[in-house]
């Protein structure tokens, strides 16, 4: 009898046990412990994440690493490779103004001048204005490079490493045209030290649409924590010539990576960590006290130039771009064409030869079509203005010119402006 009765209590508890989704669970939970039991696909949690059982620490730390491994790319191991060879630049830059006196030319008629007296000639004053951009170490014993716009007249420059040092500079020369500037620390407490720097990538092999990283000291932020603001984009365009101000920026690589004033002199460099290109200007529909902001439109000085001009101005100190050509040139418009005969409205004309000139020396006529300087199709005046402001004294330029039904090519020597 005794046996029976302890038969059913089994069986009831069994019954218990089975029809108990509470106890069931406090078994599994305590099965789980014991590391003999796995989770069944019934007790994963659901989509909506309900019901879910608490990860383990083992599942949250391979969580956590999946997403460290996706995190870390080739983007952020570039960034991370750049990052110490970035400096903010702060320069000081003496301007000279001159002040007329509006009524000076009335009083200093003889007439009115032997009454009223000789009014002092034009005061000339000189003021030291603060400005501020981006550079990147190219050498372990301090070479910088930046934008001549950014240091190319500074009277001091100071720049600051990744890690808050700063340091004295001296211009080691500068080329305004190409708008490049060579640096170097001068400082006495930066004797010995070796320098975190940055390599050149061939910029002629740059691919349009790949990824690209813009760093610098954007609105002079390097100076809050003395680190580069990175942003990311890909190549836009590439071999994009225009002359502003002077200045000649012949095949400029475009990115959308955002550049703002203060990133001038900045490197723009691939995902290998290597530099393809110099920041220097951007196209922007706004203008603050603080400067331009990005819109997308971005251009950097392709690094093969960046490295012939660096190497002239390691040597030499600049370039010498004084001569004279002594030609106009204009673009071909419907009445020139008419004038000409031309069967297409395109090109570009010589409207004017000065005298005495290396190009009239060299042969060269108004009303010449320019096709080719030194290699380069010549489709707008932009041009023209692109290839011969580029040159260097001394230096010879093939052109090929449409002259009526023939084909002519002459050869323009860019000598040195008469004083």
């Amino acid at each position: 009898m005794k046996t029976k009765i302890v038969i059913a209590v089994a069986i009831a508890l069994a019954c218990v046990v089975w029809f108990s989704p509470q106890l069931q669970s406090r078994l599994s939970s305590l099965f789980k412990r014991s590391g003999n039991v796995s989770l069944t696909a019934a007790e994963q949690p659901n989509a909506n994440g309900e019901n879910a059982a608490p990860a383990s620490a083992e599942a949250l730390s391979a969580a956590q690493q999946d997403i460290n491994n996706s995190r870390r790319n080739a983007i952020t191991r570039a960034v991370a490779q750049c990052s110490p060879a970035i400096v903010g630049i702060n320069v000081v830059e003496v301007r000279e103004y001159q002040v007329r006196d509006p009524f000076a030319d009335f009083f200093n008629d003889p007439f009115f001048g032997q009454y009223f007296g000789q009014r002092a000639q034009p005061q000339t004053y000189r003021q030291e204005v603060a400005g501020l951009g981006s550079g990147f170490l190219i050498s372990s014993d301090g070479y910088i490079l930046t934008n001549d716009h950014v240091a190319g007249h500074a009277s001091k420059i100071v720049v600051t490493m990744n890690n808050g040092e700063k340091y004295n500079a001296k211009l080691i020369g500068t080329d305004r045209t190409s708008d490049v500037a060579l640096l170097k620390i001068d400082d006495e407490s930066a004797k010995g030290i070796t320098f975190p720097f940055l390599r050149f990538a061939n910029s002629d092999e740059v691919i349009i649409g790949e990824w690209v990283i813009a760093l610098g000291n954007p609105f002079g932020l390097f100076d809050v924590n003395a680190k580069p603001t990175i942003t990311v984009g890909v190549v836009s365009n590439s071999g994009v010539n225009m002359v502003q101000e002077g200045r000649v920026y012949r095949g400029m690589i475009q990115t959308d990576a955002a550049i703002s004033s203060g990133n001038s002199g900045g490197p723009l460099a691939n995902s290998l960590g290597e530099v393809v290109g110099m920041n220097t200007i951007i196209y922007s529909t706004a203008q603050s006290g603080s400067g331009a902001g990005s819109i997308g439109i971005g251009f950097a000085v392709p690094a093969n130039r960046v490295r012939r001009i660096m190497e002239a101005l390691r040597k030499d100190g600049s370039i010498n771009r004084d001569f004279n050509v002594g030609l106009r040139v204009q673009q071909v418009d419907e009445r020139i064409a008419k004038y000409l005969d031309l069967k297409k409205v395109q090109g570009v004309v010589i409207s004017e030869i000065a005298y005495g000139s290396t190009a009239e020396k060299a042969g060269f006529e108004p009303g010449d079509i320019i096709a080719e300087i030194d290699g380069v199709k010549i489709r707008r005046e932009n041009d023209v203005l692109t290839v011969i402001n580029d040159g260097v004294v001394g230096q010879t330029l093939n052109l090929v010119i449409q002259r009526g039904d023939k084909t002519i090519t002459k050869q323009l020597l860019l000598e040195k402006r008469k004083k």
